[in-house]
């Protein structure tokens, strides 16, 4: 694991002109990446909303599906057959009616629990970030250049560092603010 620490900026010129000053401080351009961070609740927005992915982003959705498709034909019969008094085929219409409504009841309540879920745990703020491939010697001196220059929500993280970019950076986790108690050394 690489020592990374970051910091957020508002524009990419005024990352960029950070990033010049992290050179000309002995900082490489293979320990200096900048990326965009999307708002909270946009990230991977493409592979979620494409419908090959539908089974592998919800474990559950099945289930709820099924609860649902299963409570409404039990309301449709009951509506129709019983209280209607109703000819078999208006029932099993009246079943089947109800089985796709409280299917696709059981599909919404399960989206919106995962878009709560998703958008609720993000804390990270939207932005383009420059991250920095430190050493516990000089991670002091990338975090002051990073602060003198304005950077906001400065973080210390660890990470896979290759081919330098922060290869697993996660936008959805929550950074660890830089100089939080027992995460710096001086």
């Amino acid at each position: 694991m690489s020592l990374i620490v970051a910091g957020r900026f508002t524009t990419f010129p005024a990352a960029e002109a950070v990033a010049e000053k992290l050179f000309a401080r002995g900082f490489i351009e293979e320990d200096v990446n900048l990326f965009f961070v999307n708002p909270r609740g946009m990230h991977d927005v493409h592979r979620r909303s494409h419908p090959a992915h539908a089974d592998a982003l919800s474990p559950h959705r099945q289930r709820n599906m099924t609860l649902g498709a299963v409570a409404g034909a039990v309301v449709g019969i009951a509506l129709f057959g019983a209280l209607l008094m109703a000819s078999l085929p208006s029932t099993v219409i009246a079943a089947i009616v109800g089985a796709w409504l409280g299917a696709r009841i059981g599909a919404g309540w399960q989206h919106r629990a995962e878009h709560a879920e998703l958008v609720h745990r993000e804390a990270r703020q939207s932005g383009v970030l420059l991250a920095v491939h430190v050493s516990a010697e000089n991670q002091a001196t990338a975090a002051q250049v990073l602060r003198e220059a304005g950077a906001d929500d400065l973080e210390r993280a660890s990470g896979q560092w290759n081919g330098g970019h922060w290869a697993d950076f996660d936008p959805t986790r929550t950074p660890t603010p830089y100089g939080q108690a027992g995460t710096q050394r001086a």
